[in-house]
Formats: structure tokens, C-alpha cells, sequence
């Protein structure tokens, strides 16, 4: 049986019926139209600052996100946009955010970096490499100390294993038994330098020096993520465990639309991963085969991925922008609630 096929037949994927594997489907494909449109939008100049597209990457946001449960939370860095969409947020919001307009999931004030929707226990978006990391393992602990059957995973690239933040995380999760999935998103490349050039070792076996139950997982197979992620999700849940999970990957654009990547990498490492590990390509080919998806539906499917992602971008475009005195709002919790507050002195100094 190949690796794929385990996967597939794997508890958590067998029990999946024919709506839910095309939701899942349907979620990669949403995620890269969006994606594609934001880049349009960008090279329009209609987006300023980072963007820092999920292309390619599909299948690890959607795979890890199917998978919670009420208790469990999410936090990540500046690639964002995947989880967001997998965890259920509206794309018109998003794209609102990517255009600086009030309507935006933080008010037109994070960008693309810094979505944020703690409704979906999804806490961000963050633009310091690593600097997410501590606050997902603080997640962690407060679902501990809460008593509750649940986890956090903390969503980080490959770059960020070597912030001493990160080893601290690694140290007091492991210390503390804290139920924290430390997910590395390993896409090759620290914005221009590989790993070869900017990391010693196996990412995923650093977690042996904390005494951390550690696992690899190819992330263009959707099943494979999704069986291996359950496997530890419940163990965080149910014994309150850590672990650091390494999931190859690959991006297909820059590390923002800002980076030159051509002058790092050839378009022919490019087009081979595209060619034979597509996420998108493969679930799609296991589903047809499988008999869950015709070609029609696909086409069907796509169709209305491109609309959504037209309507964000026109929902976008018609939305106002913050205006001057909202620069002093959502800033401190006391300035938005005056009637409640209790210190003194200033709280802006103009």
C-alpha cells in the first residue's frame, strides 16, 4: 500500500463522507484564487506593504484546521491567508484588510500580515519571525489551566526554528506537558535562504532535546496531513502532550510579491514541484478517482472560487478607509471604554 493510500484510509479520512472530502476540496481551491487575486490587486496598487501568498502551500492550512474542535486554536505568522479561509473566515474581509479599508477583519490597521478572528480561536497573523510561538504556547497553557480537552497549534516556517524564542516555547510546553502543536512549515526557504545554507540538521528532531515526541509529513497530500495531525491532536487533547511537527512544503511565489525569488532559485525546481506535487492537482486526481468529484464539478468549483474572490476584491474596492481619529481606536482597552476606565495620566501624547 503506498503512503498515500494509508493515509487515505486512515480513521479520520475514512470516515469522511463525499461532501466533506469535496468541502476540503473546495476550501485549497478558495485559498489560491483568493491568493491570485490579492497578487493582482497588489501589482494594481491597490494593496501597500507585505503580501506573503500561500500558493503551493493549500493543503497544510487546510488539512491542520479541519481538524479542530471547540477548544482548539490556531495562531501563525505573517502567511496567513490559508488559515484564515481554513478556519471559515469571510474572504471579503480579508481582502478589505489587504486594502487598508475599515471594513477589513482588523479595521484596515494589520495588512496582510496581521489577520485575526478570535470567534474562529484564530489568533493571528504575526509579523515577528517566531514572536507567535511563545503566544500559542501561553494558549497552550491557558487550555490546560482552564481544564479543557483541547489544543493550540503554533504555525511557524522554517526560518523561525532558529529564534531563541522559539527554544524557550520548545523548553516550557515540554516542562509543563502543554497541549501545543509546534507546526514548522518548511517551504525551503528562509525568504531567500535555503535550508541547507541557514539551518544544521533535522528541523522536526530538535524536539528531541526537550524530550518532544516529533514527526515529518509530506504537505502536498492532504490525507497525510490530516492522518498524522489527528494522531497528535488527540494526544495533546487527551494527555496533554507537546509535539513539533516538520511538514515539507513548498511556495510558489517569493517570500512576499516584494522578493525577487528568481535570483535564489530556477523556474525549473518550480515547475517539477508543480508538475508532481501540486496539493491541489493531487487531491483533486485522488477524488476523481475515488468517484467524490466529476469533472464538472470541478470546473463548477473553480468557477465560483474566482467569483468569490472577484466580489471580495470589488467589496474591497468600494469600502471606506479608516478615517484619521480611528488611529487612537482598538489601541487600549481603557481609551475605547472610558466609562470603565480606572488609571491615570495619558494615554496618547499627540
Amino acid at each position: 500500500m503506498s503512503a498515500t493510500s494509508a493515509s487515505a484510509a486512515a480513521p479520520v479520512n475514512a470516515a469522511l463522507s463525499a461532501d466533506e472530502r469535496v468541502e476540503l476540496y473546495r476550501r485549497m481551491v478558495r485559498i489560491r484564487r483568493f491568493e491570485e487575486r490579492s497578487l493582482r490587486a497588489y501589482q494594481s496598487k491597490k494593496i501597500g506593504g507585505f503580501l506573503h501568498l500561500y500558493i503551493g502551500q493549500e493543503a497544510v492550512a487546510v488539512g491542520c484546521c479541519s481538524l479542530m474542535g471547540k477548544d482548539d486554536h490556531v495562531i501563525t505568522a505573517y502567511r496567513d491567508h490559508g488559515h484564515a479561509i481554513a478556519v471559515g473566515m469571510d474572504t471579503k474581509p480579508l481582502m478589505a484588510e489587504l486594502y487598508g479599508k475599515v471594513t477589513g477583519c482588523s479595521k484596515g490597521k494589520g495588512g496582510s500580515m496581521h489577520y485575526f478572528d478570535p470567534t474562529r480561536n484564530f489568533w493571528g497573523g504575526h509579523g515577528i519571525v517566531g514572536g507567535q510561538v511563545p503566544l500559542g504556547t501561553g494558549l497552550a497553557y491557558a487550555i490546560k489551566y482552564r481544564g479543557l480537552k483541547g489544543a493550540a497549534m503554533a504555525f511557524m516556517g522554517d526560518g523561525a526554528v532558529n529564534q531563541g524564542a522559539v527554544h524557550e516555547a520548545y523548553n516550557l510546553a515540554s516542562l509543563w506537558d502543554l497541549p501545543v502543536i509546534f507546526v514548522i512549515e518548511n517551504n525551503g526557504y528562509s525568504m531567500g535562504t535555503s535550508q541547507a545554507r541557514s539551518s544544521a540538521g533535522e528541523l522536526a528532531t530538535r524536539a528531541a532535546g526537550y524530550d518532544m515526541k516529533w514527526e515529518v509529513i509530506n504537505g502536498h497530500d492532504l490525507y497525510e496531513v490530516r492522518a498524522k495531525m489527528d494522531a497528535l491532536l488527540r494526544r495533546a487533547r487527551e494527555e496533554s502532550k507537546p509535539a513539533v511537527v516538520e511538514i515539507k512544503t513548498y511556495r510558489y511565489r517569493g517570500h512576499s510579491v516584494a522578493d525577487p525569488d528568481k535570483t535564489y532559485r530556477n523556474k525549473a525546481e518550480i515547475e517539477e514541484y508543480q508538475r508532481t506535487k501540486d496539493p491541489i492537482t493531487l487531491f483533486r486526481t485522488m477524488l476523481l478517482a475515488e468517484g467524490h468529484l466529476t469533472d464538472e464539478l470541478v470546473d463548477k468549483i473553480d468557477a465560483e472560487a474566482r467569483s468569490e474572490a472577484d466580489f471580495a476584491a470589488d467589496f474591497a474596492e468600494a469600502s471606506p478607509f479608516p478615517t484619521a481619529d480611528d488611529i487612537q481606536r482598538d489601541v487600549y482597552w481603557e481609551a475605547d471604554n472610558p466609562a470603565q476606565r480606572v488609571s491615570g495620566g495619558r494615554l496618547f501624547f499627540n
